[in-house]
């Protein structure tokens, strides 16, 4: 059995890019513009370190979120684009406890990790019902959280937005054209939000 402590990358290409809103899923805590408060970790360390890093799919909105309105961020794996992501090195129990407050369940249950390579079914969501694995960084296990099936399309609200322009202003290179660009050509974000829209929501 894997120890619960053992170090995982968490892939975050949602609002999870900001580190601050992670902090809610860690320590406890209503992100700004949310309509829930979290519980925490019952390690709620920071993460060991993070990074920005860059996965191999398409970024897409879609369904109904209960705590922003609008539609939530999916991860679809494949194809020639790139999806921004921010990877946390948390140990394995705290990304179990982030997948069960995603899924309003309670904290405390191990996450048991499919054979590497593997998508592991944790069953704690419909919703977001997997974690991808998408190989190592510098010797860990590298994990995002996405759906197996993708919602019907849906815009983001004004405050998933922001929250995820906040989080891909530090460390990633991106002007803000590039990180309105990057929005705007996600699945569900036209005609609700259009580049010029976007550019106004920037962080100052």
């Amino acid at each position: 059995m894997t120890d619960p402590g053992t170090p995982v990358w968490y892939a975050a290409y949602g609002t999870n890019l900001s580190p601050a809103r992670l902090g809610c899923y860690l320590s406890g805590g209503r992100p700004p513009g949310a309509a829930r408060d979290y519980d925490g970790c019952r390690d709620p360390s920071p993460p060991r370190a993070h990074r920005p890093v860059q996965l191999p799919g398409r970024l897409s909105f879609a369904g109904e979120s209960g705590v922003w309105g609008g539609g939530m961020a999916f991860f679809v794996p494949g194809g020639d684009g790139v999806v921004h992501a921010r990877a946390y090195l948390l140990g394995l129990d705290q990304l179990g406890d982030l997948v069960a407050q995603e899924a309003r369940r309670p904290v405390g249950a191990d996450l048991v990790l499919a054979a590497d390579g593997r998508p592991t079914r944790h069953g704690l969501s419909r919703t977001y019902d997997v974690l991808l694995d998408l190989g190592e960084l510098d010797g860990h296990r590298l994990l995002t959280l996405t759906g197996t099936r993708v919602p019907t399309a849906a815009a983001p609200s004004a405050a998933y937005v922001r929250t995820m322009l906040e989080g891909l202003t530090d460390g990633f290179g991106l002007d803000a054209d590039a990180r309105a660009g990057y929005l705007a050509a996600a699945d569900g974000v036209a005609p609700r939000w259009s580049i010029e829209a976007l550019r106004r929501m920037l962080p100052a």
